[in-house]
This record gives C-alpha cells, structure tokens and sequence, in this order.
C-alpha cells in the first residue's frame, strides 16, 4: 500500500492528545521492523519490504509479497496509549472498517460475487505504558462493550485488542526481540524515576536524558533531537496529571454511575481545582471551557458562567 491514506476519510486516534514520542522513537524502518518480527514471531530482514502509513498516532503496518496489488497478507494497526481505554476495540472496528472498505474499492474487489474473496488478516494492537498497574498482556474484546442481550443472543461483530504492558519490566521477552522497544521503556522509566524525587519536571527530564545517552540508550535520538524529546515528554506528564485529575475528581465515573446531580451537591469545589489544574497546565480559557463543559455536561452558558467564578487571576 503505497499511497499516503488520507486523515479525512479515517476515524480521528485520540483528539486530545498525540504521543509523538513513541513514533519518533520508531521513526526508521529497520527499527519498526524490529518491532514487527518481535511482535508477529516473525524473521523478515529486509526493511524495504515494510509499508508503513499513519492514521493520527495509529501506525498501519504490512508486508509487501509476490502479489503487488495487494496490501499484504497482515493488516496491523499499531497504536501507543499512556493510558487505560476499554474502548479500542470499537475504535479499531472503525479503523478497519475503512482501511477494507479503501482496499475494496481500490481493487475492485466484487463483494456481490458468488466466489469467496481474501482479505488481508487484521491484528490490532495497543503499546500501553500507562502508571495503571496491568497485565503484560491482555485481550479486550468489542462484545463486552454492547448492552446484554435479553434474549441471550450472541453478538453478530466482533473485534479484538491486543493490549501489551511496555514499562519497563514487563514483557521481558518482547523486549528481548526488540532492543529499541527496550530502551524506549528505560528511558520513560528513568524519567519518571527522576521525577519522583520531587526534582521539577523539565529538570527530571534533563537529567534524564544525560542518564540515558551515557547509558547508550536512545542514543541517536536524545542527542540530535533533544529539544523536541523535551517537549514531547512535557506534553506526556501533562496529559497523564489532566486525565489523573479527571479521574481523582470521579468525573466520568460520576456521570457513568449517574451522579450527575453532584454538581449541586458539592462539586462546585471539585470544578474549582479542575479549573486551577487545567491552568496550571497553561490551558487556554477556550480549552478550559471546552473540558469543563465535557466533563460536567454542562451547558456553555453555564461553563463560561463558572470560569469566570472560578478563574485563578
């Protein structure tokens, strides 16, 4: 698959938030063919031989074989998440849903016909460095997300998620395989090892990097690219503190178990501190606005009616 997909036609991959860091990490094809054959058991060695295109932060993968107009005999999406999400599998539904339907229209493949087709073989699967504590490796399943049936009824879709634990520690033999992969959760481990000295987060990360590019790890990427690793990192612990806020305040576990009446009953203080953190983060006060109003389901009106409350001067 040669052609560059277009972003317009794909489900958007996480809105909020684009971790740039792991796909510059694997921004070189023999390293994410590296990660290919660790992932897959597979041997392949020429990295030629590896299509690589982005739908957002997902990274589509497949191999080239002896049929050129195919996209190749796997269909992968490889996705890194800093945190939890049980939804991937009805994300990846949609990813693959448009990935096939692009390839049948390109090959004009007739799906009326009365002769059975092939179709490249799909694999989904999450890189999660998240400070949840999880398994090494997990599946999440499509059909625990749908509403019980009442009739006892099986679902007629389903859709996997291979979810892999990549702190360093875990997955010990995947990290085997692929030494980059190994070194990209060193260096996460290290800044977070710095960081919970209490050090400030860009001095953490500093120091982290010395630590690193003397240990030879990430080596090539820590020196020429220091700037934009600095950056990119900053932008991680930034996210991970606005989703741990969300999460300690229990908004979207509040709503979910249908508290939503908190808001009267006590969580004017909660959206106070929400408001002071997203500042903190040096928020604008039209994204503020914009996750508050998510986060309480609050009307615009009344958002804004709260920022200007609450808004720390």
């Amino acid at each position: 698959m040669n052609q560059q997909l277009n972003h317009q036609e794909y489900p958007m991959a996480n809105r909020e938030y684009k971790d740039r860091l792991f796909r510059l990490v694997f921004q070189k094809k023999e390293d994410l063919l590296s990660l290919y054959n660790a992932v897959n058991g597979t041997s392949y060695e020429d990295p030629d031989d590896l299509e690589v295109n982005t739908l957002e932060n997902v990274l589509y993968l497949s191999m080239k074989n002896d049929v050129s107009f195919l996209i190749g005999a796997d269909l992968n999406l490889y996705e890194h998440q800093s945190t939890y999400n049980p939804n991937m599998p009805m994300r990846g539904l949609l990813y693959f849903s448009k990935l096939y339907e692009t390839h049948i229209d390109r090959l004009e493949i007739n799906i009326y016909s009365s002769a059975a087709k092939t179709f490249p073989f799909p694999q989904h699967i999450v890189f999660y460095n998240g400070t949840k504590e999880e398994p090494d490796r997990q599946i999440l399943r499509l059909s625990d997300l749908f509403s019980p049936s009442q009739t006892g009824k099986e679902p007629c879709l389903e859709c996997t998620t291979l979810m892999l634990n990549i702190n360093y520690g875990h997955n010990q033999a995947l990290m085997e395989k692929c030494r980059r992969l190994e070194e990209y959760a060193i260096f996460v481990e290290t800044v977070r090892s710095y960081h919970r000295e209490d050090l400030p987060l860009e001095t953490a990360i500093g120091l982290a990097i010395d630590n690193c590019i003397h240990r030879g790890v990430l080596k090539d990427i820590l020196i020429q690219q220091r700037a934009e690793v600095v950056q990119m990192v900053l932008e991680t612990f930034d996210q991970e503190k606005y989703e741990k806020a969300m999460k300690q305040e229990g908004y979207e576990d509040g709503y979910q178990a249908g508290e939503a009446h908190g808001y009267q009953a006590g969580e004017a203080d909660g959206l106070k501190r929400l408001i002071h953190i997203l500042q903190d983060l040096r928020l604008s006060k039209d994204e503020i606005l914009e996750k508050i109003q998510e986060s309480y389901a609050l009307t615009y009106e009344d958002a804004k009616a709260c920022l200007e409350n609450y808004w720390d001067m």
